[in-house]
């Protein structure tokens, strides 16, 4: 095995600095913030897209094969919102980040708690997973108004994103609508009350 080397931080090879330009229509100052706005959401996507194939491989139970399969096509669609965000990012004229050591370092969110775990408690941790992908897409929508262009990509995500999550909380309902994780504070909680359910 070869060994790891790393490169000294003056290499002119690569560079993390913004582009002195934008798009057409945005000054550079704006366009750089709205790229901005963007790493936070590449960083949640990535780690959504990875918690989501980890819960593939791990549910169990009766229903196994309808939440395994139902999760592949999730995790391809956030897969591909990654690759939006990061070549908009790009476009605006700033380099975007997908290593893991940034995600890690960057994110304010914990590991996913669920390893091996009935199908039901999956969901309902998932449930609040995306949860919070959404509502801080929600307010990155805010954060980029001054481009439609940007706003319109996030918007049409958030609509992606939600219904994935109406798949997932479909599972968790009972005929009133109701979720049988409601009130969960946070994913081991929400599992215990999904697994209270089958009880």
């Amino acid at each position: 095995m070869a060994k790891k080397t790393r490169r000294s931080s003056t290499s002119p090879v690569t560079s993390d600095a913004d582009a002195p330009l934008t798009v057409p229509g945005l000054d550079p100052t704006t366009g750089h913030a709205v790229a901005d706005a963007l790493q936070m959401r590449v960083h949640a996507l990535n780690d959504l897209q990875l918690t989501l194939k980890h819960a593939h491989w791990n549910v169990v139970g009766p229903h196994f094969i309808g939440v395994h399969e139902m999760l592949d096509p999730q995790i391809d669609g956030v897969r591909d919102m990654v690759d939006v965000l990061a070549e908009r990012m790009s476009t605006l004229g700033v380099p975007p980040n997908g290593l893991p050591g940034a995600l890690v370092a960057a994110r304010t969110w914990d590991d996913y708690d669920l390893d091996r775990a009935d199908t039901a408690a999956h969901l309902a941790a998932l449930d609040l997973v995306y949860t919070g992908v959404i509502e801080d897409h929600r307010a990155a929508i805010e954060a980029v108004g001054d481009d439609p262009v940007t706003e319109d990509i996030l918007i049409g995500q958030t609509g992606d994103l939600e219904q994935y999550q109406w798949f997932v909380r479909a599972h968790l309902q009972g005929t009133s609508g109701a979720l049988v994780s409601a009130g969960a504070e946070d994913e081991v909680g929400a599992a215990r009350k999904a697994a209270a359910r089958k009880r």
